[in-house]
């Protein structure tokens, strides 16, 4: 059999690599949890103390003005999770409880608030607080709180449909989306999706692979591709057999 050269041989798809990073971020958990914790970043505070998990989440926050919910489609292990569950969800998560997440937010905000106030403001920043050597996950009962969390979130995912967490319930998607709206408001350039209308075919592909449940088929159609839930994860980019939808960074 005759070797394949190299402009022969298949390359990994976008979505494999994607999905391979994002089972990595997952598996890095007992090491990365601490950071990445809202439940975390309350404990902190109640001490007067800055955690490391505070300042990813300003991080995320601050990057959402350039490259929007990016994390959560290609490096948030909450979301790994819920994409490694998939098979099992039924339906596509529907869109009508979108604004449940900002109460959620408006409340941890308050409690965060409330808890930094008590303890005299911001007295420390420790970006190791509630880790061992810098390690999450250190004992049998942390490993249990954390089994339960994850349940909680599969319950989530099944009930509310695929990626049902990120879209309904995630107070870190709520400061993303923020930041997004801050930079469409400026129109300074940004990742975000483009599509060319005069080549879509209606097939709807792009709607059906979506994992946040948007009508990306609709969104091509009236040429408005800025949506606050898009996760930039490209299944749709990927899904299109004509092309119409791909990645851009520009301004308004």
């Amino acid at each position: 059999m005759a070797h394949e050269t190299p402009s022969q041989q298949p390359r990994l798809s976008r979505q494999t690599i994607r999905k391979a990073i994002l089972v990595v971020s997952f598996l890095l958990l007992p090491v990365t949890l601490f950071y990445i914790s809202p439940i975390v970043i309350l404990m902190g505070a109640a001490e007067g103390i800055a955690t490391g998990s505070l300042l990813v989440f300003a991080a995320l926050a601050v990057l959402s003005l350039g490259v929007s919910r990016f994390w959560c489609g290609w490096l948030c292990p909450m979301g790994a999770w819920q994409e490694i569950c998939s098979p099992v969800m039924k339906h596509r998560v529907d869109g009508r409880r979108d604004r449940v997440k900002y109460g959620v937010t408006v409340l941890w905000l308050s409690l965060l608030a409330y808890l930094f106030i008590g303890a005299g403001g911001i007295r420390a920043v420790d970006p190791f607080y509630g880790t061992v050597n810098g390690v999450s996950i250190t004992s049998s009962e942390t490993l249990v709180i954390v089994g339960v969390i994850f349940l909680a979130l599969f319950a989530a995912a099944y009930l509310l449909g695929r990626r049902g967490f990120c879209r309904v319930l995630c107070p870190t998607a709520a400061l993303m989306i923020a930041g997004r709206k801050i930079r469409n408001a400026v129109g300074w350039p940004a990742l975000r999706l483009a599509a060319d209308a005069g080549r879509c075919i209606g097939c709807e592909r792009c709607t059906n692979a979506c994992p946040m449940g948007l009508d990306v088929h609709g969104m091509v159609r009236d040429g408005k591709m800025e949506s606050t839930e898009c996760i930039l994860c490209g299944e749709c980019v990927d899904a299109c057999p004509e092309g119409a939808v791909g990645y851009t960074w520009r301004g308004k």
